[in-house]
């Protein structure tokens, strides 16, 4: 078949089809010569010479090429290691633009640019062909029929989050045809959207979906994959296998129309994004895409050797955000998922690894000075994982404005406090409250705090209440992968029990965790499958578990139903009440020339807390009152908003204390809302206490009180 090969224009850069033909544009700084290489059906290659390059990037326009076409890059240039150059033409590369990819790497020798003979030396050339083994870049159409849809924008402090894998979550739902199952599309079926609407979660935040190395060689000779996603080959294409058709390009129009379907539902759709790092691994991964086509730029390098990587993720390799294509690589990347695929936001993986200009994290970086100033993304939800593996990493509550962050010292101050660990009562109070010591001073609010117990990375809430120890022997790493300090708390007994008295306990912890989440200021945070008493049986690094081990099991015997029940009830309580919700901070006065003020501290026996007591290390109780008529804010037409007042008791003593009401609040009585030794809510008007009457609060337990 005879092609045209017309000049193109520069952008954008991709593959684009504008109905006649198509567009083909690489930026590679470095390269000598750039082939595209077209695919037929059987596989057969041809290899076109682009001798058009303006301002690195190099382009050309095919008439009649349509959606559907495959095709890949082979990128000319030398192959230098030791000056940061690994231009390899045997080996083909996934474009960086790609929308659609049409399958996963296979595994072989064929795809490292170094002989496979001598593993160990990286400076070897390899000549070998990797097309066979690579998926195809394709072509696809872009029009869709969005209905009206647009991004919801839900406000931050009214959100409620469910972290959830696409996959894991429907792979054995009985009530999505078995064809629909671990799909975008099964994640879009009337039987999701009605369990995370029963749920009343405001948002999904899915696991990653860009197109990522499913099975790279360490896992494939093992019989594993990567089930997590974590090493993203290209951001632009949704993970291939995640659609139930395997047309190529299907999987753009399916993942629309389940955000489509989503928000129809009133449900936002979060990305879990990793920016930081690829699949490509250090000097010795394989050449599948960046690597090949301009090392030196797409890579930060190490400076006294080029040939090896910087690594602040821990995966190999660090994107070279400092580079401005690589910059304009992420901001196109997130740019086309807000306005072609109408995602609502983006959690950030290992994000202060997009700060490290050089090697220092700086929050002043140009990453987010440039998405401060993108319209695009000034309505969108930026959640930054606030920490990477390099020196001075871990950045909880230095991230700037627009952004909010995953509070790892809510996670472990709470874990800490309801396993009975000793802390001041001083740092488990800011946690409740929003986190104001990591996120006052800088202009920022209460829902910069994502709060959270659990998530992907680390033990179920099943299993934080059932093992001490991590069990990832199904990893096939000795059980030294993970981590192994994970304030955790079996109840007495390491895994699966028949004891009645840890049974009891471990389902009243679970609920003590998910009160307090859902009570705190800030944005909770829930995983999936906890309200559904998912556990891992003891793997608390499922990255590469892709079976029974993390997929949700929705036959659970009825008896495990109380806990589903109960999640539904609380996020609705909270939903219903917007003292659990500010968007503005506790001033610990009263605000509307009352007498009481907005927040209040007390001892069990009902005296004020007094500054020394807040540092006592061995105090596990405390009651925290939440005013509802003190309320800071309005609400959309200027109205002030009331709310009810709540009394919350706190005990992770091992023994009951018996709580007296609050001085000041004895000529009203209080209606028992929640009690965690109990199942369920409680039926309202039940339990009345007045002031004659102390509340008894059983050990490692919490009781809430309404005002009447």
């Amino acid at each position: 078949m005879h092609l045209e090969l017309w000049p193109g224009k520069v952008y954008p850069l991709g593959s684009y089809w504008d109905g006649k033909g198509t567009n083909f544009a690489l930026f590679s700084e470095n390269a000598t010569g750039v082939e595209l290489c077209l695919f037929d059906k059987d596989g057969n290659e041809k290899r076109l010479t682009l001798t058009e390059v303006d301002n690195w990037v190099w382009h050309c326009y095919i008439p009649g090429v349509a959606p559907g076409q495959a095709y890949g890059y082979r990128v000319h240039g030398p192959y230098d290691p030791e000056q940061g150059h690994r231009f390899n033409p045997n080996k083909l590369l996934i474009d960086p633009y790609a929308k659609a990819i049409d399958g996963d790497v296979a595994n072989g020798p064929e795809l490292f640019g170094y002989s496979w003979e001598d593993p160990d030396e990286d400076l070897s050339f390899s000549e070998s062909d990797s097309a066979h083994l690579v998926p195809k870049s394709v072509v696809i159409d872009e029009t869709f029929d969005w209905e009206g849809d647009e991004l919801l924008q839900i406000p931050f402090h009214e959100s409620i989050i469910y972290e959830v894998h696409v996959k894991g979550f429907t792979q054995l739902q009985p009530n999505i045809p078995e064809e629909l199952r671990g799909t975008y599309a099964g994640l879009a079926h009337p039987a999701s959207i009605a369990h995370l609407q029963s749920l009343g979660i405001t948002a999904v935040e899915l696991m990653p979906v860009h197109h990522f190395l499913a099975y790279p060689g360490h896992l494939a000779d093992k019989g594993l994959k990567n089930y997590w996603g974590y090493d993203s080959i290209n951001y632009f294409a949704p993970y291939f296998a995640y659609s139930s058709d395997q047309t190529p390009g299907n999987q753009v129009r399916e993942f629309k129309e389940m955000v489509k379907a989503l928000h129809k539902a009133g449900i936002e759709v979060i990305l879990d994004v990793v920016y930081n790092h690829t699949g490509e691994g250090n000097q010795r991964g394989p050449t599948l895409s960046f690597r090949g086509i301009d090392n030196a730029c797409y890579y930060q390098l190490s400076p006294e050797d080029r040939r090896y990587y910087m690594d602040f993720t821990g995966c190999g390799n660090t994107l070279n955000v400092g580079h401005p294509q690589i910059l304009k690589l992420i901001m196109d990347s997130l740019r086309y998922w807000v306005t072609d695929m109408h995602v609502d936001g983006f959690r950030f993986d290992l994000a202060s690894a997009l700060a490290r200009e050089l090697f220092e994290v700086d929050s002043l970086a140009s990453f987010f000075n440039i998405i401060h100033q993108d319209p695009t993304l000034a309505d969108v939800k930026l959640i930054a994982e606030p920490w990477d593996v390099g020196e001075g990493g871990y950045q909880v509550g230095n991230f700037p404005l627009l952004w909010c962050e995953w509070n790892g010292k809510y996670r472990d101050t709470v874990r800490d406090f309801w396993r009975g660990e000793d802390q001041t009562l001083g740092e488990f109070a800011y946690r409740l409250t929003g986190s104001s010591d990591l996120y006052q001073t800088n202009g920022r609010s209460p829902y910069a705090s994502i709060n959270f117990i659990t998530a992907h990375d680390g033990f179920t809430l099943c299993d934080l209440v059932s093992y001490n120890e991590k069990h990832n022997e199904a990893n096939g790493e000795g059980n030294n992968d993970g981590e192994s300090h994970n304030r955790s708390w079996n109840c007495g007994a390491e895994g699966d029990t028949d004891d009645p008295n840890i049974l009891q306990l471990r389902e009243q912890q679970k609920r003590n965790f998910l009160v307090t989440l859902m009570l705190s200021q800030g944005i909770p945070m829930i995983v999936y499958g906890d309200e559904m008493e998912r556990t891992q049986k003891g793997n608390n690094n499922g990255y590469c578990q892709d079976n029974e081990i993390s997929w949700v099991n929705w036959d659970f015997p009825e008896e495990k139903a109380d806990l589903l029940d109960f999640t539904r009830q609380l996020i609705f309580f909270r939903r219903k009440h917007p003292v659990f919700r500010r968007r503005k901070w506790f001033q610990g006065r009263p605000i509307y020339g009352r007498t009481i003020s907005d927040l209040g501290w007390y001892n069990p026996d009902g005296s004020e807390m007094t500054e020394e007591e807040w540092s006592v290390g061995h105090a596990k109780a405390v009651g925290m009152f939440l005013n509802g008529e003190e309320i800071p804010r309005v609400g959309p037409q200027g109205q002030r908003i009331m709310d009810e007042s709540f009394l919350i008791l706190f005990n992770a003593h091992w023994e009951l204390i018996e709580f007296q009401l609050p001085t000041g609040f004895q000529d009203r009585e209080w209606d028992v809302v929640i009690d965690t030794k109990e199942p369920h809510f409680i039926e309202p008007g039940s339990i009345i206490y007045t002031a004659d009457k102390a509340v008894p609060v059983t050990g490692r337990s919490l009781v809430v009180l309404r005002r009447l």
